[in-house]
């Protein structure tokens, strides 16, 4: 079932001399229990498209239509609880709390987003699969960087979205972190019923997608 959806999309910014189109008639879907592929060396237009996908930003032309709802109709409130409701993020930089343990990330998450989270049992599950159980009580700082990522992805997982984000998730991870993320990330779409669409420069991940899109000079081509 296809949960997200770009039709004809455009990203101009700039006008005249100045004006740079960022994407240019992109189309693309994502289905739940997939995941997508985003590549491109930098430059190409990911991180413009990511923005747009996760409605972080609004197209110059075109649709974006998240579970068949165009996201150009919503106000900023219901775009903002359409962020906070359906669509999870993972970022390079992990943006874990540096001052909060990983229990307490998701606690927070749960002051902000107070219904529809994952329950306790199924966090629990979730915990045990990320191999965060027993670092539930330890500050990010203490976490080393696939640990980190993990806790990340657990994170934007609780809030239980149908769409999950990530941006360019193996940067900093050596091969064999590399073959965990992949997985893991193929099993939660999988398991969880999520799409799961990654932007990365990083082919070692291409054996785990379903699809993969190339993107080059703000278009898009599918890869057969």
């Amino acid at each position: 079932m296809t949960v997200i959806e770009l039709k004809n999309v455009q990203k101009t910014y700039g006008k005249g001399a100045a004006e740079v189109q960022a994407l240019k008639k992109i189309n693309f879907k994502a289905n739940l229990g997939e995941v997508v592929l985003i590549m491109g060396p930098s430059g190409a237009g990911k991180s413009t498209f990511l923005t747009i996908a996760g409605s972080l930003q609004r197209p110059s032309a075109g649709q974006v239509l998240i579970e068949n709802q165009q996201v150009a109709e919503l106000s900023n409130k219901e775009t903002d609880a359409l962020r906070l409701n359906k669509i999870g993020f993972v970022l390079q930089a992990y943006n874990l709390v540096p001052f909060l343990t990983v229990k307490e990330q998701f606690e927070l998450v749960k002051r902000v987003k107070k219904q529809n989270n994952l329950d306790q049992q199924t966090l629990q599950k979730l915990l045990q699969k990320l191999g965060l159980t027993d670092l539930v009580n330890k500050y990010p700082s203490e976490l080393s960087g696939g640990q980190q990522q993990r806790a990340a992805i657990a994170r934007a997982l609780y809030a239980n979205p149908k769409i999950l984000l990530a941006d360019e998730p193996t940067a900093s991870l050596d091969s064999e972190n590399v073959t965990e993320v992949g997985q893991l990330f193929k099993d939660l779409a999988k398991d969880y019923n999520k799409a799961v669409i990654l932007v990365t420069h990083d082919p070692r991940l291409e054996k785990y997608a379903d699809q993969i899109f190339t993107m080059m000079d703000g278009e898009m081509i599918k890869k057969q």
